[in-house]
C-alpha cells in the first residue's frame, strides 16, 4: 500500500465513510478502464456510500420497528387469498398514504392475512427510510399503562406515539380494552391525527368497534371520527388459512387411513 492510499483511507475513516474505504480501489480501477471522467468517478464513489449509509439505516430502522417477523408482499399467496383487494393493496405499498400522514384500517376475519400485508407495508417503509413501529393492540394497552404508572406517560407518547412516521397496531378487537384502556387508546388516535399515518388491523366490523372499547359508543364515534377521516379502508373476506391447512391435513390423513 502507498502512501497516497493510506492517506485516503486515513480520510475515510475520519470522514466515517465505511463503505468507500473498503470500495473506493474497485471504483477507481473500474473508472480508469473506461476511461470515465473526474465527475463520474467522484458520483460512483458518493453512490456508493449513500447505499452504504442507508443500508446501515435501514437495519436500525428495522430492529426499532419492533416487528415480530420479516413479511413482504412478494411472499404473500394471492391465491389462497382471493378476498384480498390486491390492487389496492399493491397501490397502498407504494407508501403515498405515509407521505399524506393518511391513516389504512384493514378489517376481516382472522387468519385471512391482515398480519401479513401490515408487516409487509411495514417493511416497505423501513426500506424507504421511514421510521415505524409495529405493537398489538394488547401489547400497546401494557405499555401505556405501565408508562402512565410510572409518569412516564408524556414521554411515552413523544417516543412511541408520536416519533414513528408510520405506527401499524394490529389486532384491534381481539381482546377488549376497559374504560381507562380505552382513553389512551383514543388519545393515541386523537394526537396522531392529520401528523402521521397509523395502520390498523381488526376482526371487527367499525359497526362492533364499540365492544372493544369498554361500550363507550361516544368515544368510538369520536375515535372513529378521526382515524377515518384520512383513511383507506381494505376489507379483506374469505377463510382462514389455519382452518383451510387443517382441512387438507385431515384429508389426506383420511385418504392415508383409507388407502392402508
Amino acid at each position: 500500500m502507498n502512501l497516497q492510499h493510506q492517506r485516503i483511507e486515513a480520510l475515510c475513516a475520519q470522514m466515517k465513510f465505511a463503505r468507500l474505504h473498503a470500495e473506493w480501489p474497485a471504483i477507481a480501477q473500474h473508472a480508469a478502464q473506461e476511461q470515465a471522467s473526474y465527475a463520474d468517478f467522484l458520483e460512483r464513489v458518493l453512490d456508493a456510500e449513500a447505499r452504504a449509509r442507508h443500508e446501515r439505516k435501514v437495519t436500525t430502522l428495522m430492529k426499532l420497528a419492533t416487528m415480530p417477523a420479516v413479511k413482504t408482499l412478494e411472499q404473500f399467496d394471492w391465491k389462497e387469498a382471493p378476498g384480498a383487494p390486491k390492487a389496492q393493496i399493491l397501490e397502498l405499498a407504494h407508501l403515498a398514504f405515509v407521505e399524506r400522514a393518511e391513516n389504512v384500517v384493514m378489517l376481516g376475519p382472522s387468519g385471512v392475512g391482515k398480519t401479513h400485508i401490515a408487516l409487509a407495508i411495514a417493511h416497505r417503509a423501513v426500506s424507504a427510510g421511514h421510521k415505524v413501529r409495529f405493537i398489538t393492540a394488547a401489547d400497546l394497552m401494557l405499555q401505556l399503562a405501565a408508562a402512565r404508572s410510572q409518569g412516564r406517560l408524556k414521554e411515552y407518547f413523544n417516543r412511541a406515539v408520536l416519533g414513528p412516521k408510520l405506527l401499524v397496531v394490529d389486532e384491534i378487537g381481539y381482546l377488549p380494552f376497559g374504560r381507562e384502556e380505552a382513553n389512551l387508546f383514543f388519545n393515541v388516535v386523537a394526537k396522531r391525527y392529520e401528523r402521521g399515518s397509523m395502520v390498523l388491523t381488526s376482526n371487527l366490523p367499525f359497526t362492533q368497534w364499540a365492544s372493544a372499547f369498554a361500550d363507550d359508543r361516544t368515544l368510538t364515534a369520536a375515535m372513529l371520527d378521526r382515524l377515518l377521516h384520512h383513511a383507506h379502508i381494505v376489507q379483506i373476506s374469505g377463510e382462514s388459512y389455519r382452518l383451510k391447512d387443517k382441512r387438507k391435513a385431515g384429508q389426506t390423513a383420511r385418504r392415508g387411513s383409507s388407502a392402508g
